[in-house]
């Protein structure tokens, strides 16, 4: 089935785990073991026979995930208090970035991506903490840390609200989700490991509540994204075609969500009122499974991680192979 067909009925998604908090991030191991951000502590372990196991103290709002290549390391980008940390598989904790020269704290860190070279490149969403009025009130303070042999750097600044960012398959460019724009963008990425000038990921702008989140890769070099109000997910194919694949659309309360953001009033309430009746605010997807075919869904709103099969393959992560 090509994608331009391939849908998935909100109605008929399976689900895996339950009274998760806030589970924005998901890690899939090739044992099927998952890992997800969860608020009542860092991060939740779902086993593959479905036994989970609550690790980590930090509170406030872990948020983006990342893998070690030798699957013995989790890195977590709190959002709410603005640092990274790294874990053990037993939960132990310890702080791998909270400054940056004389910025301290860094701002609301988003996600964190490990490239092939076991580079750390890092989205920060706002300088403010905490950050809602981001959210609120647009502005471009956000920027991207890179983390390699020689230390830490700011590589690009300038961008309204970065959360998750991710590399295409020869590492060629960073790519970024720019909610507050409801766009992606990329940078080329340099030998040195700076970046080259922003560029728009065509279509652009997606529309009207298309603020995205997460997003991912496919084999073929489709980009699969979630837009967090509109409860959908969508692939944006190589050549800026747009399917959606997934919706649970609450029309009503976009709109209010909308013109809460055109005028400066948006609250927390205005966004989980955009929740549909089975997808409530995704905002990351991962691809797992033996194949790479199962999706699975974080998201703000939900206690369990929505799941469907795709008919394409994942691009593998870090710690994958």
């Amino acid at each position: 089935m090509s994608l331009k067909d391939f849908r998935v009925d909100p109605a008929t998604l399976a689900f895996v785990g339950h009274d998760l908090a806030r589970p924005e991030s998901i890690i899939a191991e090739p044992d099927g073991t998952l890992w997800c951000s969860d608020a009542r502590g860092a991060v939740t372990r779902i086993a593959p026979d479905g036994t989970q196991t609550l690790l980590g103290k930090q509170g406030h709002e872990p948020n983006g995930l990342a893998m070690g290549a030798d699957r013995q390391t989790l890195y977590i980008a709190n959002i709410g208090d603005g640092r990274i940390y790294r874990m053990d598989r037993q939960g132990n904790e310890t702080v791998f970035l909270d400054h940056l020269g004389d910025r301290s704290p860094l701002g609301a860190v988003n996600y964190i991506f490990i490239d092939s070279q076991d580079r750390y490149w890092i989205s920060v969403s706002t300088l403010e903490l905490p950050w809602w009025p981001a959210a609120q009130h647009p502005r471009p303070d956000g920027y991207i840390i890179l983390v390699d042999k020689h230390g830490a750097r700011i590589v690009a600044e300038g961008i309204y609200f970065p959360n998750e960012v991710r590399m295409n398959h020869d590492e060629s460019y960073l790519y970024v989700a720019e909610t507050m724009k409801r766009r992606l963008v990329r940078y080329p990425v340099l030998p040195d490991g700076s970046l080259g000038p922003q560029e728009e990921v065509p279509p652009g702008d997606l529309g009207r509540g298309a603020y995205v989140d997460g997003f991912a890769f496919d084999a073929e070099g489709n980009i699969w994204v979630t837009l967090l109000i509109r409860n959908e997910v969508v692939v944006i194919t190589p050549d800026g075609d747009v399917y959606t694949i997934l919706s649970d659309l609450n029309e009503a309360a976009i709109r209010n969500a909308e013109a809460k953001i055109e005028s400066g009033e948006l609250t927390p309430a205005d966004m989980v009122a955009c929740a549909g009746p089975h997808l409530q605010l995704p905002a990351s997807i991962t691809f797992g499974g033996p194949d790479l075919r199962t999706v699975y869904l974080g998201s703000l709103g939900m206690q369990r991680l929505p799941t469907f099969r795709a008919p394409i393959p994942g691009l593998p992560m870090r710690h994958w192979s």
